[in-house]
């Protein structure tokens, strides 16, 4: 076997080599003499150490490479500047408090690499953990409340629209007199409403048969395609004649037909004939016994046909909820479907038409939405819609 010293090119014979260290031992102190680590690592035998030699750097970096493959999947290298941190915890707490258990945590010895068990490591909950893994909670500046501060006052803040400026070149708009009518509709209102019990007057007729009579008229005004408004005054006539005068139950379909021909003269230009009348109740009346009631009906009311309607008031709350045609077609259903109901005459027309205008807005939008505009311009506000 030969070896091959770094500091000469002979060859060495084993034996020579040992008794060379017998001969250095022999040696006096004062002489020079090289340190045997030193000697350990200058030993090369054909690429190989020689079996006397110990070469701990290298078995330190063979051992740690066995320790990486053995090693668990949940163990995970540290770096240095994490491992000074856990040393700096340790040593604090060890002043006041008993160790903790990251003090168990295996090491490998060597100090280049120092292994912590992920086990001991999730047990203690206020052990540091790396930066990098750290979840950051949202921490809101002062800029940002005052921002949410400020959004709150614009939220409050909201200023009612001008609805008719749009309408400001319109003539037929009135924009100039619009608030005093609608201010004129609300005290007429009251007048034009009728009692909500006036069906205990009546000995042959009731609830049901009235709700029967106008879903009739319904289907009779969709035919003649008839204006929204000549439906809305048709009911209100027909209630209003109702609270005032005793009818028979085989002239209520008269009552309506009759009704149905005054909110037409009052509010269409092409009105339905008598004879057309006639022929879409199946002849149950003659032309007499329409013109009859006809008297009959404008002397009962006095020829009082200049209502406020709920029509009148939902024109104007669906301007001021900028409603689509979509909503508007939603409103209109719903207040049409309180025509039917008799329970409905407790309430005005105005909180009707706001309800409806209320509800499609829910409906559609799917929340509560009802402006300062809305709340401006209907006089309601949204408890009492509720």
């Amino acid at each position: 076997m030969k070896i091959s010293d770094e500091n000469s090119s002979k060859p060495i014979n084993p034996t020579s080599f040992q008794g060379g260290i017998e001969c250095v031992g022999n040696r006096k102190m004062g002489q020079n003499r090289r340190a045997l680590s030193v000697i350990n690592q200058d030993l090369v035998a054909e690429g190989r150490p020689y079996p006397c030699v110990v070469n701990k750097r290298a078995l330190a970096e063979k051992h740690n490479v066995c320790e990486k493959k053995q090693a668990d999947p949940g163990h995970r290298p540290i770096t240095r500047r994490f491992a000074a941190q856990i040393a700096s915890t340790q040593k604090n707490r060890a002043e006041g408090t008993k160790k903790s258990n990251l003090g168990n945590s295996n090491s490998n010895g060597f100090g280049e690499h120092i292994f912590v068990d992920e086990e001991h490591k999730s047990t203690t909950d206020d052990q540091p953990v790396p930066m990098s893994l750290e979840k950051t909670e949202p921490m809101h500046s002062e800029s940002d409340q005052m921002e949410e501060v400020e959004m709150e006052d614009i939220i409050e803040e909201e200023t009612v629209l001008d609805i008719d400026t749009c309408d400001a070149n319109n003539p037929l708009a009135v924009v100039d007199y619009i608030e005093d009518l609608y201010a004129h509709y609300r005290k007429l209102e009251g007048t034009s409403c009728v009692s909500s019990d006036y069906m205990a007057q009546q000995s042959d007729i009731n609830e049901r048969m009235r709700a029967i009579l106008i879903d009739w008229l319904i289907e009779v005004h969709d035919k003649f395609d008839l204006l929204h408004e000549t439906l809305f005054l048709t009911v209100n006539l027909i209630d209003r004649f109702l609270a005032k005068q005793t009818v028979a139950r085989k002239k209520l379909q008269l009552v309506g037909l009759v009704a149905m021909l005054l909110a037409c003269k009052y509010e269409e230009v092409s009105v339905p004939v008598v004879g057309d009348l006639i022929l879409i109740s199946d002849k149950a009346y003659t032309r007499k016994e329409v013109l009859e009631m006809e008297k009959l009906m404008v002397n009962t009311l006095q020829f009082n046909m200049s209502v406020p309607t709920a029509y009148v008031f939902m024109k104007r709350f669906l301007k001021a909820a900028q409603a689509d045609r979509k909503l508007e077609l939603l409103a209109f259903f719903l207040v049409e479907l309180s025509l039917v109901e008799y329970e409905m005459l407790k309430f005005p027309p105005s909180l009707l038409a706001a309800a409806a205008v209320y509800t499609a807005q829910c409906t559609i939008y799917g929340f509560k939405q009802w402006s300062k505009t809305c709340e401006w311009h209907s006089n309601y506000s949204e408890d009492q819609l509720l």
